[in-house]
């Protein structure tokens, strides 16, 4: 049986003050996760130690099976990181920025060209493919972004409110393309505050609350604890709540 995708077992992180408390977690391989937590919870924290941008206080991250504290290179190489802030080559184009990340990939020349293109016309980029990023609008930079993480078919992608700026059309553009890579096998973890996202989207939700999981399921198993057949914000809200009051 293959490994799950990530294992985060006590995972620990703080600041001024504790962000990140004692966290486990575990997501397998092909899963469409969302990490759900109001302003605070956690969630931003949570990925960075994961995606290697920050480093842990206390506890283990697994990726596949690799110990990615212990080597952190072998990890990143199965996973891509996009986070709601865009960071983009402003004087590339989007086929000149794909093209340089792939070589960073060390990806074969053939294969990232075809991959660039695929990716540039999934997201609705093929008319911009050759103007500079320079001009586009947070939107479609976060696409050309989204094109950058994807470029050497990662295994595990790690997103931070994707669709922060992104109109009904470009959101719908990088959705299909996660639900194709999720049906293809990929694993997906996402944090998000549409909810709406997370309901249609996702096959497990956890909910945070001071750096804790305080749930964790289907939507179907999170209506089940609360004992209501309603939305999933008001799940959230309630979950969040109840988790308040037991700190």
């Amino acid at each position: 049986m293959p490994p799950p995708a990530l294992v985060l077992s006590g995972l620990a992180k703080a600041f001024d003050r504790p962000v990140v408390n004692g966290l486990d977690l575990t997501i397998d391989a092909g899963e469409f996760y969302a990490l759900l937590g109001p302003n605070g919870a956690g969630k931003t924290t949570i990925l960075r130690m994961v995606a290697g941008l920050l480093r842990p206080d206390a506890g283990a991250i697994s990726v596949f099976g690799i110990d990615a504290l212990a080597d952190p290179v072998a990890a990143k190489r199965l996973m891509a990181w996009v986070s709601d802030e865009p960071m983009v080559y402003e004087r590339l184009t989007p086929l000149e920025y794909l093209d340089f990340v792939a070589g960073l990939w060390q990806v074969e020349p053939a294969r990232a060209r075809a991959a660039a293109h695929d990716l540039v016309d999934w997201l609705g980029l093929g008319p911009h493919a050759n103007e500079l990023c320079g001009g586009f609008s947070k939107g479609m930079l976060q696409k050309v972004a989204l094109a950058g993480a994807l470029v050497h078919d990662p295994r595990l992608i790690i997103l931070d409110e994707p669709l922060t700026g992104l109109d009904a059309g470009s959101a719908r553009q990088v959705k299909d393309v996660l639900r194709a890579r999720v049906a293809s096998g990929v694993t997906v973890i996402m944090t998000t505050h549409i909810l709406e996202v997370a309901e249609r989207m996702a096959e497990r939700i956890g909910v945070l609350s001071g750096g804790r999981l305080i749930a964790e399921g289907t939507l179907a198993e999170l209506r089940e604890r609360v004992g209501q057949q309603s939305t999933l914000e008001d799940i959230f809200l309630d979950l969040v709540a109840r988790g308040n009051a037991a700190a």
